[in-house]
């Protein structure tokens, strides 16, 4: 039997506001179900300087090779040997924009105001720096030239030689580059990542992988006065829903008692009490990887004053009824330590 709805009734349509739910809109501005770069560096191991064309840290690359055994009378030894060298990385600038013209502003006012309309353009805009954020934090540029900051994949390298080689850090220059950091890997040979190659996922293959991966980036200083730029190690795994997926079915068959709940570990996979966490945009990367970021020594590097920096323009040019607001970042990565750092994949290829 056909009834009759309020939206049938043109009065009642015409004469009544709808329930709207005023100052509230739901973000479904992305496909990301989170996102894990700029929160995990920007907010907590962001560093600022204050000024210079490029950030610069310093790195002692070997012994002086001065320790042996010797007998009476000796003769020692004290000349000076070179240990030094310097890492580098130039700054990158990013902008994000929005604008607004003066009567929409007259036009979204009390009481006809659902949302405020100035406030949408400025998410907006952010919102498409985090995801701009976001996928450069998993991607390497492709020349040392391009505009674009460097994300993970420059300093955490995949390889596909045997362990056997260099105990494993193999992981050198990415491709189209001779530097990491202004050091050159060949010269400098202990400036280099872990990476090694899995073909499945077992305990057999890569959880026994994972499991040497962590223990060989697991530096301590030889001297404990030595100063340095490790804030404490403080890792993060990373990987594709793939390999995730596939993890939890080897923790679940460690269980025999799963009880009624059929996803018993809500999503959690930990090694070495480290959360596997899912990164979305590793999903482009058909090799399966999963990067051991240690954030201790993985930095953002941001310009004093130049972080995040709005600047409003109260009438814009050649429009006169126009105002914008550009948001300006300097900044960049930086790894002061990347042997710390490792990544197991099934390839070397790398997303576009």
């Amino acid at each position: 039997m056909a009834t009759l709805q309020a939206t049938e009734i043109a009065d009642l349509v015409t004469t009544t506001l709808n329930e709207l739910g005023e100052l509230k809109f739901t973000d479904v501005m992305s496909d990301y179900q989170d996102t894990i770069f700029l929160k995990r560096l920007a907010k907590k191991n962001k560093m600022t300087f204050d000024a210079g064309p490029e950030v610069q840290w310093n790195l002692a690359t070997d012994t002086n090779g001065s320790a042996r055994g010797v007998g009476l009378y000796y003769t020692a030894s004290v000349n000076p040997t070179n240990i030094m060298t310097t890492g580098k990385m130039p700054w990158r600038h990013v902008t994000w924009n929005w604008g607004i013209e003066r009567r929409e502003i007259a036009m979204n006012r009390t009481p006809r105001k659902i949302v405020d309309l100035t406030k949408t353009r400025r998410i907006a805009a952010f919102g498409d720096a985090v995801k701009y954020f976001e996928r450069r934090g998993w991607r390497c540029p492709a020349t040392t030239n391009e505009d674009d900051f460097h994300g993970i994949p420059y300093w955490i390298v995949k390889s596909n030689t045997a362990v056997t080689t260099n105990n494993g850090f193999n992981g050198t220059v990415p491709s189209g580059y001779t530097v990491v950091g202004n050091i050159n890997p060949t010269t400098y040979p202990r400036w280099a990542n872990y990476a090694t190659q899995y073909t499945s996922v077992t305990f057999e293959d890569l959880i026994d992988k994972l499991e040497r991966a962590m223990t060989w980036t697991a530096f301590k200083p030889l001297v404990d006065e030595v100063p340095s730029y490790n804030t404490g190690n403080d890792y993060g795994l990373y990987t594709t829903y793939a390999v995730l997926s596939a993890c939890k079915k080897l923790l679940k068959s460690q269980n025999d008692n799963l009880g009624y709940d059929l996803d018993s570990v809500e999503g959690k996979v930990v090694f070495r009490r480290t959360p596997l966490t899912w990164a979305r945009e590793l999903e482009d990367d058909t090799t399966g990887p999963i990067y051991g970021v240690n954030w201790g020594v993985f930095k953002f590097m941001g310009l004093r004053g130049e972080w995040m920096h709005e600047t409003p323009i109260p009438v814009h040019s050649n429009q006169p009824t126009v105002s914008a607001t550009h948001t300006d970042c300097t900044l960049n990565t930086y790894c002061t330590d990347r042997r710390r750092n490792f990544v197991l994949a099934t390839n070397t290829t790398m997303p576009d």
